[in-house]
């Protein structure tokens, strides 16, 4: 697999998938991996065939660093 792009069926990138310990056993978690190319993949647990999300480094760092500061709490308020 040379380019890994948005949309890519998630079961066919070379990829260990992990979840967070937060996750429940219902599948309600999404589950992250890092890329050969550097890159992080997404996808929905409960879908693991579906697409996956490709984001930079950067990208996912921005998330995180906007997560911990507490910018996205008001979606699970």
């Amino acid at each position: 697999m040379d380019e890994i792009t948005n949309g890519v069926a998630a079961n066919r990138l070379p990829v260990s998938w992990r979840k967070s310990r937060y996750s429940n056993p219902n599948g309600n978690c999404v589950e992250v991996a890092t890329l050969p190319q550097g890159g992080i993949a997404m996808r929905n647990s409960r879908h693991p065939e579906g697409p996956a999300l490709i984001y930079t480094p950067a990208e996912i760092a921005a998330f995180i660093l906007g997560a911990k500061d507490g910018e996205f709490d008001d979606l699970i308020a």
